[in-house]
């Protein structure tokens, strides 16, 4: 059985009837890492709240563990964790009263499901009489899924839960959904870290309300249509402009200390040279590059 199923679901916010989400649909099977992924605005905590019953969908229909999201919303609440992406829990609390009221709130004991979270708490018990207020972005994060997973979860949902967190932190939360993947328990994340992504069993990218592409990372990435070069030389905003006016050009952008680009197939790498010199930019730096998950979200941008 699937744990998660989404037939449809739309959401409509406001006087203009902005659609938020645009008939998504999608399933998650039971233990699997699945990722929502885009930027911001594109619709992924919209999902989120919907599917977690906080939200009631304008259209559509979807499932959790074969639980109806309208008629049985007290079931799913009572069997879901979430950790919405804003730290929502009690700041003038400690780390040991908010872990214990959460427990409490599902009729259960620290105790009882300490194994649950034994190896993310031992990193935060040293400081467990600390405001939840005065923690550092990474010690929130631990204390928010060890609420979300204190009364033993089927579907845990995090909503984008490394955003504004350090580098070491990230790698640190990603280790601990692995663990927590190894407990069958099932995870829907989502994230605007295209990097993210490969560490996913399966991906939805998604922008302005709408799926782009449904697969696994590799798959994904494979699934890239054409070579795709990096390119650099200075300077390099008038590389990124040359490029750009190129006739045969398909897609182009700046990615990190390069520009990525794509032509059509019967270019070759010296066509692009001769074109650029023309153009009165020499010594140009160019290669073929394996695609990112960020270049096939441009190029499904972009087709």
């Amino acid at each position: 059985m699937e744990a998660v199923v989404v037939n449809a679901i739309s959401k409509t916010y406001g006087q203009e009837a902005t659609r938020a989400v645009d008939n998504v649909s999608f399933t998650v099977s039971k233990g699997e890492l699945f990722g929502l992924i885009g930027p911001d605005g594109a619709g992924k905590t919209s999902i989120f709240r919907m599917l977690t019953t906080v939200l009631l969908p304008d259209g559509g229909s979807a499932s959790v563990d074969g639980l109806d999201i309208v008629k049985d919303y007290k079931e799913i609440r009572n069997r879901v964790g979430y950790m919405p992406g804003k730290f929502s829990l009690y700041p003038d609390l400690s780390i040991e009263e908010n872990l214990n009221f959460f427990a409490t709130v599902f009729n259960t004991t620290v105790k009882e499901n300490y194994d649950l979270i034994k190896d993310i708490y031992v990193q935060i018990e040293p400081f467990k009489k600390r405001r939840a207020g005065k923690l550092s972005g990474g010690m929130k994060q631990k204390l928010a899924l060890c609420c979300a997973l204190i009364h033993k979860p089927s579907v845990l949902f995090l909503d984008e839960p490394t955003t504004g967190v350090d580098p070491v932190s990230r790698k640190e939360f990603w280790e601990m959904l692995r663990r927590l993947k190894e407990q069958n328990i099932t995870i829907v994340v989502s994230t605007p870290y295209m990097d993210e992504a490969t560490l996913c069993d399966r991906i939805a990218l998604i922008q302005n309300g709408k799926i782009l592409s449904i697969n696994t990372p590799a798959n994904i990435v494979a699934s890239y249509p054409d070579t795709l070069y990096a390119l650099r030389a200075e300077p390099m905003y008038g590389l990124l402009q040359a490029v750009e006016r190129y006739a045969h050009t398909l897609n182009s952008y700046a990615f990190g200390e390069y520009m990525h680009a794509s032509f059509t197939g019967d270019v070759r790498e010296e066509d692009v040279k001769t074109y650029l010199r023309q153009q009165g930019i020499q010594d140009v730096e160019m290669k073929k590059t394996t695609p990112t998950i960020e270049d096939c979200f441009i190029n499904k941008l972009k087709n």
